[in-house]
């Protein structure tokens, strides 16, 4: 007796099959690669963005340690317009310069005076009195300069990576005088 011979499962054979078009595997992979490239490039541009934001602001921060005479408000218009050039996009961006000092006896931080540019608002007392986490380890009555930035990110194209605000906190230590003065102070 022979044995009954077995037909082959559909399921394997479709499974098992080489022959296609390249066209439909190609209308398939086309929009996905596309959209991965379009990612790549959006990702990249932000990490940029950051990137410029911050060696802005620490520029301005660097900047600013360095002088000796009272600052004006030409000087932090100046240092405003410096910022959007280097940051190289037109963008609604503010800057707030802040000199604060540690009050070791009660273990707060102190304001001397804090300056805006843009949509930001100046500090207050209040505000700063708890950055003893967010500064380094300071002297009693040593000061230190605060830059702050902020500005708008908008991603070149729609891949999940959205609109968000690019903010900086730098700090530096006053570097040829023991602090940075405001003209009228």
């Amino acid at each position: 007796m022979s044995k009954p011979e077995l037909k082959p499962n559909r399921k394997s054979t479709f499974i098992k099959e080489e022959d296609g078009s390249s066209a439909v595997e190609s209308m398939i992979m086309i929009p996905l690669v596309f959209f991965v490239l379009l990612s790549i490039f959006t990702l990249f541009d932000a990490f940029r963005q950051y990137a410029m934001h911050q060696k802005a602001a620490y520029t301005i921060s660097d900047m600013i340690s360095r002088e000796t005479l009272p600052l004006d408000s030409t000087y932090l218009e100046g240092a405003h317009a410096l910022f959007d050039t280097m940051t190289r996009a037109p963008q609604d961006s503010s800057l707030r310069v802040s000199i604060v000092r540690y009050a070791s006896r009660d273990n707060i931080i102190k304001l001397d005076w804090s300056k805006t540019r843009g949509n930001t608002t100046a500090l207050s007392n209040n505000q700063v009195r708890n950055w003893t986490a967010k500064l380094p380890v300071m002297a009693h009555n040593e000061r230190m300069i605060v830059v702050e930035t902020f500005a708008n990110y908008v991603a070149p194209f729609t891949t999940g990576l959205e609109d968000r605000e690019i903010a900086n906190f730098i700090f530096t230590r006053p570097r040829y005088a023991p602090q940075v003065l405001w003209q009228g102070i």
